[in-house]
């Protein structure tokens, strides 16, 4: 009873609320309650006894189900058919509910009867016992309805595909008619009550589902016949549906099933006034499109064949595509897609599905007016709406598959100027709509179309002024670029309509400009060439007005237009551009007052488009052009005072390390004289401010330039790796390594460059020893990024070949760094195998498993007396929730036993073995004790 007792305070916290603290004691406590074998009688207990609360009662229910999931391995054959007593005594007792002890007590039972082959004949066994009498019957039903998903879905079940597959064609297979004939009785039983055919229904689902009832075997069962009358039953229609639908899906073999499907059809297309009828009842609507798209999808091959007599099936789609509510909508457009895949590969297709797809065509730009009033959408009904047309744009997409985009162009064409002819009496939604639609089916559009397109690019001009058309209208441009690439004639008006955007005083009309100029100087930048100088008097009259979204939109645009030039013309105007920033960089620099917060903001804008502009452009290659040929030093001197005074303002930090990292790429070898002054700044820079984009800085000039010889770029290099480690010593004293992921991702992405191209700096430093034990702190955190570079570098450490025997005489310099590493890892040997096996038991990424294992190995190989004295008080010390005490052992002995033989190979199998056997234990806890 003590054990009763524990559970029932443990329980009775999770009543209380407490704090956070309290409540995860109690949950760990259940969790490791229910891994312990007093936990089968004590379940027993609380689930028979009538003074338990209801909580405790489902807990043990669920800790019956759980029990069996894993943890039937180590009982004998007599215990188990035991247990099955045990839990058909308590289905008895639960046979009335609660439902949720009831569905858990039915999903142990589904469970042993997979694991158990000493019980013959579960379904019969379960039909005798509870399907005789009426009061037993629902719990039968229940039994009968989660059998089939737990044998198919409950992965975590551990038995072999042998023993699957003969146990699952026992309880399933072997029992399908049996089960049909079951169900057709009690659905034809007298009195049957109305919850009964419910439960009848979703059992019947459950089999179809698992494939076990095959649709075939149904052609002579009224089950079919029921299934569709019990649509016109309030309380039946859920059900009802459900099973139709898996009814239908199992008939997609569509020769295979034909006479089934001859069944089925006539009760579709019998469904069809219904819609009408239930009109204003959304629900009905939504359970008659469900059956409709199904049918629909199943069936389209037949329906392309036969369209007499299948067609009503896609017009009855059609209307549930146009009914107003747009929750049940997309629930036909799957159908409309594959129908219209379908349709593109024949050579000639029924004008009834043409005229179906000309119809959804208008529907579905009826669907994207916005409503009258904007104010009437919440800020996530909005949002939603607005997601949901990209998602009918697709459906548009499906049209122009069918009818050919120059029709649905003009379609949505004639849409607007019908509505402009009607002068003021037309809402900007009539106009918005169509406009949307065009721009969806832009991807479609033949780029030398000279019809239809040429009429959308001359009405642009002529569209309303409202915010919202002129939003779509520019969408549109940014849409059809590469048509207008073909058509440059058009390029002036385009500019004039972008031009006016950015003046708009709708901001999204402002971000839409800047969208549609991006991409005409993207894809017709050769043409752009010669307005470049209008974009740069754009850039001076309007650039203090965009906002900073819109301003990078425009530096890109104008980036991919010098992309596009002779190399002479782009460095003249980059250098151009580039000096209008760098000037306002060089004043705020010389500045001897306090900047503004406003100008730390804008400064900071600045350099965020030279580094769009240098992201779009890249370089010029090896050769540089004689406008950058010192470019490189001017700005330099430019940025070196500027990040001495600034550096310690975070924004700047990152805008300047990131256009620095650029110009490393732009100006190449070229900036070498300039790289020990570039690392002294970094260093510095991170030394005073601990800010990681620096070291992530360093980490790109070394593996860039590396392999230089120089000795200043060399003693650089050695410069900012000791002093960066430094820091990082100083850093680790007073903060967690938790609490700052980002420095220790860069400072490991600069070692890893360093070990790469740097190994006569990297090993005989100092610094080695801070870098070897900041990898091992690195393993602590729950970042995968970090925990793989910390990895890779401590991977890189032991399988280097200065480690490894050599049958030449080495390189002069591999024993220096042989002797430098072979220290540090028998100092830092045992900690390191502590913090790579809880990893391994935690949280360490499944894809840096084969690290752990070659780092295990090499310790193997060269330390085995070192690993197998550290591994004992490491192991012991793994929590006992991700790794048990059997499998403690395991792993020991099989590491052991791989150093004693000399297999190394061994080690991966002893730690795979290990790593799989935590997870299960972790995805056993994950699930938590009061989960379903």
């Amino acid at each position: 009873m003590a054990n009763v007792q524990a559970v029932l305070s443990a329980l009775g916290v999770f009543t209380r609320a407490p704090e956070k603290a309290a409540l995860e004691q109690a949950n760990t406590w259940l969790q490791d309650f229910q891994h312990s074998s007093e936990a089968w009688s004590t379940c027993n207990i609380l689930l028979l006894s009538p003074e338990a609360p209801p909580a405790a009662k489902l807990f043990a229910a669920q800790t019956f189900r759980t029990k069996v999931t894993y943890d039937l391995a180590d009982m004998s054959t007599p215990d188990l058919l035991q247990l099955r007593e045990t839990l058909l005594k308590a289905l008895e007792t639960y046979h009335t509910g609660p439902r949720t002890i009831l569905v858990q007590l039915c999903l142990a039972i589904s469970g042993l009867a997979l694991q158990l082959p000493a019980w013959d004949d579960p379904v019969q066994d379960m039909i005798d016992a509870f399907g005789r009498t009426p009061a037993t019957v629902p719990a039968l039903l229940q039994f009968l309805t989660v059998l089939p998903e737990e044998v198919t879905t409950n992965t975590k079940i551990p038995i072999t595909d042998d023993e699957y597959r003969d146990r699952s064609s026992k309880l399933l297979t072997a029992n399908a008619t049996k089960v049909t004939d079951l169900l057709v009785m009690y659905l034809q039983a007298p009195g049957v009550t109305l919850s009964i055919q419910t439960q009848i229904f979703y059992a019947l689902s459950s089999w179809l589902t698992a494939g076990e009832i095959v649709a075939m075997s149904l052609l002579n069962s009224p089950l079919i016949s029921y299934s569709f009358q019990a649509l016109s039953s309030e309380d039946l229609f859920d059900s009802a549906v459900s099973v139709v639908c898996d009814l239908i899906h199992e008939t997609q073999e569509v020769e295979d099933n034909m006479p089934v499907i001859e069944v089925i059809v006539p009760f579709v297309i019998a469904l069809k006034p219904k819609l009408a009828e239930f009109k204003d009842d959304a629900e009905k609507i939504r359970g008659f499109a469900r059956i409709f798209a199904e049918a629909g999808e199943a069936y389209r091959s037949l329906l392309l064949h036969h369209p007499e007599t299948f067609f009503p099936i896609v017009e009855a789609i059609g209307e549930c595509s146009a009914y107003p509510d747009l929750d049940i909508v997309p629930i036909t457009f799957s159908f409309w897609m594959r129908l219209a895949q379908s349709i593109g590969k024949r050579p000639s297709v029924s004008p009834l599905f043409t005229d179906a797809y000309q119809a959804l065509m208008g529907v579905i730009i009826r669907h994207l007016h916005f409503p009258a009033d904007l104010a009437s959408l919440t800020g996530q009904e909005a949002d939603n709406f607005r997601s949901f047309r990209h998602v009918m744009g697709d459906t548009l997409k499906d049209c122009c598959y069918v009818l050919g985009t120059e029709k649905c162009l003009t379609t949505a064409y004639e849409m607007i100027t019908n509505a402009l002819s009607r002068g003021q009496n037309v809402s900007w939604q009539e106009i918005e709509a169509p406009l949307f639609a065009m721009r969806s089916m832009g991807a479609e559009v033949d780029h030398n179309d000279d019809k239809i397109v040429p009429k959308i690019m001359d009405l642009i001009p002529s569209l309303p002024a409202h915010p919202r058309v002129r939003y779509a209208a520019l969408l549109i441009i940014a849409r059809y670029t590469e048509w207008i690439n073909k058509h440059p004639e058009y390029i002036p008006y385009q500019l004039q309509y972008i031009s006016a955007g950015f003046e708009d005083s709708d901001q999204e009309v402002n971000a839409a400009a800047g969208q549609a100029l991006k991409y005409l100087c993207q894809d017709c930048k050769r043409h752009l060439v010669e307005f470049l100088p209008q974009l740069h008097s754009f850039l001076g009259t309007m650039g203090s007005k965009l906002i900073q979204d819109d301003k990078v939109q425009v530096y890109e645009a104008i980036a991919y237009v010098i992309s596009a030039m002779p190399m002479e013309q782009a460095a003249q105007s980059l250098r151009t551009f580039s000096l209008d920033i760098l000037g306002r960089v060089h004043a705020l620099a010389a500045k001897t007052t306090a900047p503004s917060k406003d100008e730390l903001v804008n400064i900071t804008h600045d350099l965020e488009n030279l580094e769009v502009m240098l992201g779009v452009i890249q370089s010029f290659g090896e050769q540089l052009p004689a406008a950058c040929q010192n470019t490189h030093q001017e700005a330099w001197a430019v940025f070196e005072p500027f990040l001495t005074k600034y550096g310690s303002e975070y924004p700047i930090c990152e805008r300047s390390t990131r256009v620095l990292r650029l110009g490393l790429t732009f100006f190449g070898t070229a900036t070498l004289p300039i790289l020990p002054s570039v690392l002294s700044r970094m260093t510095s820079c991170f030394e005073a401010t601990a800010f990681s984009s620096y070291l992530w800085m360093a980490g790109k000039v070394i593996g860039r330039f590396g392999n230089e010889e120089d000795p200043a770029l060399r003693a650089a290099f050695k410069d900012v790796y000791e002093r960066s480690s430094n820091k990082l010593v100083l850093l680790l004293q007073e903060k967690h390594p938790q609490m700052i992921p980002d420095v220790l991702e860069d400072y490991l992405q600069m070692l890893l460059q360093m070990i790469e191209y740097t190994p006569d700096v990297f090993f005989p430093s100092p610094a080695f020893a801070v870098a070897f034990r900041v990898a091992m702190a690195a393993l602590s955190l729950v970042h995968s990024d970090i925990v793989f570079a910390a990895l890779d570098l401590l991977r890189t450490i032991f399988t280097h070949e200065c480690l490894g025997p050599t049958a030449q005489p080495p390189p002069p310099k591999f024993p220096i760094y042989a002797a430098a590493i072979r220290p540090v890892v028998e100092r830092e040997g045992q900690e390191l195998t502590g913090y790579l096996l809880v990893g391994l038991v935690g949280d360490f990424p499944e894809e840096s498993i084969p690290m752990v294992v070659t780092i295990f190995r090499v310790l193997g190989v060269l330390w085995p007396t070192q690993l197998h004295a550290w591994l004992p008080v490491v192991v012991q010390q793994l929590p006992p929730t991700a790794a048990p005490d059997q499998v403690k052992s395991s792993f020991l002995a099989d590491i052991n036993s791989s150093i004693q033989s000399g297999e190394a190979d061994k080690v991966k199998y002893a730690i795979r073995n290990l790593h799989r056997a935590s997870r299960k234990a972790r995805e056993r806890r994950r699930a938590g004790p009061l989960d379903g």
